[in-house]
């Protein structure tokens, strides 16, 4: 069944930010591990067992394309990325192929693994949402990305992304579909929004 789900996962990679909290321009194009960030995490992806990679691009789309190797994924653009995280959010979940389940990730994620990615194609259930959860200092589970959209649910998330919320209003709405799968020994699960976390790329 694992094998089954793998040739059915299309990951939708949100890279379109301008970065401007961290000053340094587009977050896809942080250095890191030798590379881009945005190329690193595509890769991850495809390593984890998704079978394509929907990379949506937005803030000098044109500059991070000619930058980063990106040939081995597919990549489009979302002209109103300035509008908030659920356009690009819906432009990507459109792109991967229909009856596909899709898998939305984070540019900003740099902690993420192979593993991690793989454990949620390995947990994941027919009709439900499959997400990545991290501990936090209390020890509970919070949930975080990567998320697991089961084929079904895609086009009913989708509809519901607007301005900075890509599968939150969908998920505040359905916490019944929501399995939790911890991802804590892979990582913290820490986006890098801010310039103290630049570590994050170390």
């Amino acid at each position: 069944m694992a094998d089954s789900l793998e040739r059915s996962t299309t990951a939708v990679l949100l890279a379109a930010g301008s970065g401007s909290r961290l000053g340094l321009g587009p977050k896809a194009l942080l250095p890191f591990r030798g590379s881009t960030l945005v190329e690193v995490l595509a890769g991850v992806l495809l390593d984890g067992g998704c079978r394509d990679v929907v990379v949506v691009l937005g803030a000098e789309a044109g500059r991070v394309a000619e930058t980063a190797d990106l040939t081995r994924h597919t990549v489009i653009r979302n002209p109103e990325w300035q509008d908030g995280m659920g356009g690009s959010f819906r432009a990507g979940v459109a792109a991967a192929p229909t009856g596909d389940h899709v898998l939305v990730a984070l540019v900003d994620q740099p902690g993420l693994t192979p593993q991690t990615v793989a454990r949620l194609l390995a947990a994941h259930r027919p009709g439900r949402v499959t997400s990545a959860a991290y501990r936090g200092p209390d020890g509970s589970l919070r949930r975080g990305h990567p998320l697991l959209l089961d084929a079904t649910l895609r086009e009913q998330a989708a509809e519901s992304a607007t301005g900075d919320a890509g599968a939150r209003l969908f998920l505040q709405a359905h916490p019944d579909l929501i399995d939790l799968v911890d991802c804590t020994d892979q990582s913290g699960g820490d986006d890098l929004d801010t310039p103290d976390q630049l570590r994050l790329l170390e």
